[in-house]
């Protein structure tokens, strides 16, 4: 039986010239997908999916029949260990010296050697604000400050306009314990108590917790506040613009510090054409594939080479690519032991239930 990472060096004649990409919506870039296949005569088939749970259950059950995914660097953590990805040789890959050292690092708690997955997007968890709807209700508004979410006597008055918080329980809760100054995935039942506690006091003035909807309400004004993804504010934000909504959403990376996430490119262990996963990973490593990504999606990549084709006013938007100084103050995901994690997950049941 061949290593893994000998299967990824078989000519691609051996293999039927297909590939099966599952990943998020839009996800890869429409001509980057065209230039690919005609490239390589490889057919692309891409599935979306919506929910993280669902990559996840997928993945793990095995049999998927994809040939690349797109798991975010916790998920790949979890992968891991189950033997669900071939390992990549990133020695082998041509344009991997593209990326940036900085991210390739932040996936090393999750990814020691960066073996198992390619950086693919990156960017932050922070607030995203209808300006005009929250000034009028705080003039003096602290506009990147997570006080604006967790302290009462702010929240309370965002209420009636619409606060949401991404369904994302161990991100919330990490950038929860950031906030009061606890390590992020501390594991003392005092520190957990005292996120969970912050998290109730904000639950009465929440109108909900959820993913996939905010983007679209923060757009059209049905909601004032979120936490939310970095990329999604801003596509919100371009959206109102476009719909010339008499108010402008805007994306504030706090100024406490908050989590990084990487999305990646992965290639589960039994991936029917595993060569034409490479050829794929190969492609998008280009900095052009990418940057069409960044130009559409407004997510930052984890491509250096590809930044100076990105848009002026992306590349140039601290809260897309933010400065040194902010990037200092941003922490990465981890792996989380088992019993943590039931604990953890326990602690937002109850968030959400309650």
């Amino acid at each position: 039986m061949l290593p893994l990472l000998l299967c990824l060096a078989l000519p691609l004649h051996a293999e039927e010239k297909v590939l099966n990409i599952y990943g998020w919506n839009e996800y890869v870039g429409k001509q980057a997908l065209k230039d690919f296949q005609a490239e390589t005569g490889i057919q692309v088939h891409y599935d979306v999916f919506d929910s993280i749970d669902l990559l996840e259950s997928k993945v793990l059950t095995g049999r998927s029949g994809y040939d690349v995914i797109f798991p975010g660097i916790a998920m790949v953590g979890r992968f891991i260990p189950a033997k669900a990805l071939q390992p990549i040789d990133p020695q082998q890959l041509k344009g991997f010296a593209n990326l940036d050292p900085q991210v390739l690092t932040a996936m090393q708690g999750a990814d020691p050697g960066n073996r198992y997955a390619v950086p693919y997007t990156w960017g932050t968890t922070g607030l995203a604000l209808n300006r005009e709807a929250v000034l009028q209700r705080i003039p003096d508004a602290p506009l990147d400050s997570l006080d604006l979410l967790f302290k009462p006597e702010y929240a309370s008055k965002l209420k009636d306009c619409g606060i949401s918080v991404v369904d994302a329980p161990q991100e919330v809760l990490s950038i929860a314990l950031h906030y009061l100054g606890k390590p992020p995935y501390s594991k003392e039942p005092a520190d957990l108590k005292a996120a969970g506690e912050l998290l109730a006091q904000l639950k009465p003035n929440l109108r909900y917790i959820g993913f996939g909807t905010q983007t679209s309400d923060l757009a059209n004004g049905n909601l004032c506040l979120a936490l939310t993804y970095s990329g999604d504010a801003s596509m919100a934000q371009a959206q109102a613009a476009d719909a010339k909504k008499p108010f402008e959403i805007i994306y504030r990376i706090p100024r406490e510090g908050t989590l990084m996430w990487v999305d990646t490119l992965a290639v589960p262990v039994d991936a029917p054409h595993p060569e034409a996963a490479k050829a794929f990973i190969e492609f998008m490593l280009r900095p052009a594939s990418v940057a069409e990504l960044t130009n559409t999606t407004f997510f930052a990549n984890a491509n250096q080479a590809a930044t100076p084709m990105v848009d002026k006013a992306i590349s140039a938007d601290p809260n897309i690519y933010p400065s040194a100084q902010m990037r200092a103050k941003l922490f990465g995901e981890e792996l989380i032991a088992p019993k943590l994690l039931r604990e953890r997950t326990r602690l937002w049941a109850n968030f959400r239930t309650h």
